[in-house]
């Protein structure tokens, strides 16, 4: 056989498909796509899983209901500030728990579309030196409410009891005195037409460290992270303790403690609203009937020439050219 022709079988032979293999052979080659079948069918499943829980393993709630749910909450808390300043009711919430528990977002969903004439938060900051010989109250009491408002607490004079009794800056006999003073204080409050809610947001310490990671992490969000909070991580089980005291010494029928889980923010968010609502008789009142009345033009007016002022940049006009 020349040369040429054994070269020319090869070639025959090489672009033949190969024969099929025995009954054994299918059946291998069957449970062999069925296994890798399955691998992808896990490994979809797995990604599924992680895309639609949580680290702490907790379902996410689907963003378009989340976000529908919130809006609609929001819009009765309008109307919960429509009622509390037409009957001139005074509240006051306050929201305590661990750092980065979640106050302060939900914070800003409950206020974001109440009326801030009405409605304030307050954040103190430490108490000046002038302060810390004031009777312990005091500073806080300029901020509770007149007729009509809503003061929104961000920390509140629980300071006392969790981080200043933890890192020592009060000494025992003000703690104490904390203790037994904090349920009479609330008392006369309430007594005196004060709604007073209480709201502890609670956290697990893993999750806590893992929102501590992602704020140390992020420009935007690394100034909310103090040398405090990472000392917090130290001292958490100090603060479990603080915590517990207080709630035996100030969950009052008056003015209960109410624990807001906080493992999932939105959730938190969406709970802490619905019972904030539900714990006001509020009534829904019929807005008032306003009518845009038609410009009138005198027609005499004259605007001065656009050189003679001074006009911010346009520089959002560079994005239609990027677009």
């Amino acid at each position: 056989m020349s040369e040429k022709k054994k070269d020319d079988d090869k070639k025959a032979s090489a672009k033949k498909p190969a024969k099929a293999a025995g009954k054994g052979g299918a059946k291998a080659a069957g449970k062999a796509d069925a296994k890798s079948s399955a691998k992808k069918s896990g490994a979809k499943a797995n990604k599924k899983t992680k895309k639609d829980t949580l680290p702490s393993g907790l379902e996410k709630l689907p963003k378009k209901a989340y976000k529908k749910e919130v809006k609609r909450l929001q819009a009765e808390l309008v109307e919960m500030q429509a009622w509390v300043k037409d009957t001139g009711s005074r509240m006051v919430v306050i929201f305590e728990g661990r750092d980065a528990a979640g106050k302060g977002s939900a914070i800003k969903r409950i206020t974001q579309y109440l009326n801030p004439r009405h409605a304030k938060v307050v954040a103190l900051p430490a108490p000046t030196e002038r302060q810390t010989t004031q009777w312990y109250f005091q500073r806080y009491i300029e901020h509770l409410p007149a007729a009509g408002e809503i003061v929104i607490m961000d920390r509140s004079w629980y300071n006392r009891a969790g981080v200043e009794r933890v890192m020592g800056f009060c000494t025992t006999d003000e703690y104490r005195r904390f203790l037994h003073q904090a349920p009479i204080f609330e008392r006369l409050l309430v007594e005196d037409g004060i709604m007073l809610r209480k709201y502890w947001f609670s956290v697990s310490d893993e999750e806590q460290e893992r929102r501590f990671r992602d704020r140390a992490s992020d420009p935007m969000r690394r100034w909310k992270l103090s040398p405090m909070d990472i000392e917090s991580i130290n001292r958490w089980e100090e603060y479990s303790r603080a915590k517990d005291e207080m709630f035996v010494h100030t969950d009052i029928p008056e003015a209960p403690w109410y624990t807001v889980e906080s493992e999932d923010k939105k959730r938190s968010r969406i709970n802490v609203m619905s019972h904030l609502l539900s714990t006001v008789p509020w009534e829904r009142l019929d807005p008032p009937n306003l009518e845009i009345p038609e410009r009138t033009s005198t027609g005499t007016y004259e605007r001065p020439p656009r050189e003679e002022f001074k006009y911010v940049p346009d520089v959002a006009a560079k994005l239609l050219e990027k677009g």
